[in-house]
């Protein structure tokens, strides 16, 4: 009887490790677990201007009336001479579409009051030529930022003005949050894609805008950003439509611009503005990435510096700068 039953529970071993073992010849599956958290971390570079990109649907943001021809390629070389002219978006007269549906009568007047002074020849006052920071989504006008990724916290440096972000990974918003430069901006992750969600953009500020039109925003400014790895097919495809739109930045004629070597992933963002204040609906845009690379060859973020203009333009006055009538040295 013991011997019976010795035999039983040796069977039943044999069954259930079997029952766990892959057939001879035959390769266990891994593991099921949590998704890999992708490598955002780098410099990327996006020469295009200016640099948002209309989505594939859905409401848009505002874009330039004024048009230029097209005289370089996605990569940036000189189009050939009787190439058909390309028409894009015109990159030193930012003349916002104000009959864009997206905005709201006292908005689209602004937006139209700022075009009239780019007509004019003024210009028109922009964080960049004023030298302020930029806040959000103006700062992804940038043509070059870096990600420094950590498990905690995202830092985002971009080229123009020594200005950072920084993004608190897995927190929430305090319930009542102090308005500042960038806003409040916290991440998670959502399978492969960084999403980043921000309010709290300071409005009491010099040349508030969110984009190089003038177009305004309120304390209800809200702005979700989901960033997503693309391979070099999908980001290839993705510049050839932006070219068509916007204008192509002359290599190197800014810090940054793209690696031409480099054949891997791209980096897309995608991002959703909301402010019933100034839209009669969210809209949203795209800005997509390649590896970048400096004008000394290195993949390490070379930063433009702004010197404050000491006349505010068109203020009949010079700006509040800190001066001294003898020197302290």
């Amino acid at each position: 009887m013991l011997a019976a039953r010795q035999r039983h529970f040796g069977l039943l071993v044999i069954l259930a490790v079997a029952a766990e073992t892959p057939a001879f010849g035959q390769t266990a599956g891994p593991a099921v677990g949590p998704a890999a958290i992708p490598d955002f971390s780098g410099l990327w570079a996006h020469p295009f201007y200016p640099g948002f990109e209309l989505p594939i649907s859905g409401p848009g943001p505002v874009t330039n009336r004024s048009r230029r021809r097209q005289i370089f390629d996605v990569d940036g070389r000189p189009r050939w001479p009787g190439t058909k002219p390309l028409l894009v978006d015109h990159p030193t007269q930012q003349v916002g579409d104000y009959t864009n549906p997206i905005l709201k009568s006292d908005a689209a007047e602004i937006v139209k009051r700022h075009g009239e002074l780019e007509l004019s020849g003024k210009g028109h006052p922009t964080p960049w030529i004023e030298c302020w920071p930029s806040g959000v989504p103006f700062i992804f006008e940038n043509v070059a930022m870096q990600i420094l990724q950590r498990p905690d916290k995202i830092t985002i440096l971009y080229e123009l003005d020594h200005e950072v972000r920084l993004v608190r990974m897995n927190h929430s918003h305090p319930a009542q949050v102090t308005p500042s430069w960038y806003g409040d901006s916290v991440g998670h992750y959502e399978g492969d894609t960084l999403v980043i969600d921000t309010v709290g953009i300071k409005t009491d500020r010099p040349v508030a805008m969110l984009d190089l039109y003038g177009t305004p925003y309120t304390e209800a400014l809200h702005v979700v950003e989901r960033y997503r790895l693309l391979d070099y097919d999908a980001t290839k495809e993705a510049l050839e439509r932006v070219a068509t739109k916007n204008w192509r930045v002359p290599p190197f004629r800014i810090g940054t611009d793209v690696d031409p070597d480099y054949k891997g992933n791209g980096l897309q963002l995608q991002f959703t503005v909301e402010d019933e204040g100034v839209f009669t609906t969210p809209w949203s845009a795209t800005i997509t990435y390649r590896r970048g690379i400096n004008s000394q060859g290195t993949d390490k973020l070379q930063e433009i510096v702004c010197a404050e203009n000491p006349n505010l333009y068109y203020a009949g006055r010079d700006a509040g700068l800190p001066t001294a009538t003898k020197p302290d040295f």
